[in-house]
């Protein structure tokens, strides 16, 4: 369909003390028309069809306006796609636009900032800041970019409002603990457990706000951006793309998304909830402009012990995977938020895990259990 924009600009009122004679009203309409010209030569307006109205009432007050119909000028706005892997997982980015080279030139912008993301929080690479925080563990503070530091403190005070439920400091897991594939057939003993996930603890990571260091202060101590790094990377692309000029946008990560502005049909984004027992199927629909999407579930990695599925999703003040829920989706106004409220929520469980979410601001919930039952956080409309 195509657009259809109707521009009236008021240009000025004039008021009559007396009856008008015709040079003057000619005079007038000579003013109008080189405003008019003055307008299309700074590419203020463009020119399809051009009205000129004069309205004049009883009191000799006179409106001049014009209109101007752009149905036949403005070309039809598509979407654009394009798809990369970038941080280990499939990302999409959509733009809205009249002109593919444009929109995949800005995607190219949003492509790029993810990829700096990655060389700064990578564990993949050794002279990333990531790993010098981690090689130095228990030995020294480590210098960081401001950047760097910021995230890891927001990721703090997120540690801190879930009772530690999220918790950067994850990666200091044994990794001999769960590795979820097939030779796994057992749970480890809770003792066992409990002992693999000793060093899992925010409040050991120590920050100094003016000299910009990172120390974490137990040897053996690792930090990751595994459950909040995806958001950050798809928050940031997005604001970089809309600072490139583009107003209507989704950037997916996997299933982690920031939609902003509205489809070609001027339509909100209709977003899919995955179905836990098969990720490729919709459970449920929602519309949605300038919010974010973040679902963890043990649809995407698990393992099948004595007939029972064990989500990926570790309690780390267990050791033991999460179990009761299939998946959490959380909604904000934020992709940082989202993606890092999805675990915890997981890990709190249903009550207290709504609890927390409904006493928040602009954030809200969905949850799945085993029994498919659904729950969600207030405001919330599914269809």
């Amino acid at each position: 369909m195509p657009n259809i924009l109707s521009l009236e600009c008021l240009l000025t009122i004039i008021d009559f003390s007396k009856r008008i004679e015709a040079p003057s009203i000619l005079d007038l309409l000579i003013n109008v028309k080189c405003i008019f010209l003055s307008l299309l030569y700074l590419n203020f307006i463009q020119y399809s069809e051009f009205t000129l109205n004069i309205v004049q009432d009883k009191n000799w007050y006179s409106k001049i306006s014009f209109s101007q119909n752009l149905s036949n000028s403005m070309p039809e706005c598509l979407i654009f796609k394009r798809s990369c892997k970038l941080m280990g997982n499939h990302f999409e980015f959509s733009v809205v636009a009249d002109n593919e080279k444009w929109a995949f030139e800005k995607i190219e912008f949003g492509i790029n900032e993810i990829k700096r993301i990655e060389q700064l929080l990578t564990t993949f690479k050794d002279d990333s800041e990531t790993n010098l925080i981690n090689q130095n563990a228990g030995i020294m503070p480590v210098n960081v970019s401001r950047e760097t530091f910021n995230l890891i403190q927001r990721s703090l005070r997120i540690s801190k409002a879930t009772q530690g439920a999220f918790d950067i400091t994850y990666g200091s897991i044994d990794k001999r603990l769960w590795n979820f594939d097939q030779n796994m057939t057992s749970l480890p003993d809770k003792i066992t457990a409990k002992k693999m996930v000793r060093l899992i603890n925010f409040r050991n990571v120590i920050m100094d706000e003016e000299k910009c260091t990172v120390f974490l202060r137990e040897q053996g101590m690792r930090i990751g951006f595994g459950g909040i790094g995806k958001g950050y990377a798809a928050e940031r692309a997005k604001q970089v793309m809309k600072e490139q000029g583009v107003h209507s946008g989704v950037v997916n990560a996997s299933g982690d998304l920031s939609a902003w502005g509205v489809q070609p049909d001027g339509k909100k984004w209709t977003v899919g909830i995955a179905n836990p027992d098969s990720s490729h199927e919709v459970f449920s629909y929602m519309t949605i402009t300038d919010m974010a999407i973040a679902t963890s579930g043990n649809y995407e990695k698990f393992i099948m012990i004595d007939g029972k599925k064990y989500s990926h999703t570790i309690n780390p003040r267990t050791g033991l995977p999460v179990t009761g829920i299939k998946s959490v989706t959380i909604i904000s106004t934020n992709a940082e938020i989202a993606d890092a409220m999805a675990t915890p929520v997981m890990i709190m469980g249903i009550s207290a895990g709504l609890d927390m979410i409904n006493q928040m601001k602009d954030i809200e919930a969905v949850i799945i259990d085993d029994y498919n039952n659904l729950y969600t956080s207030k405001n919330i409309n599914l269809t």
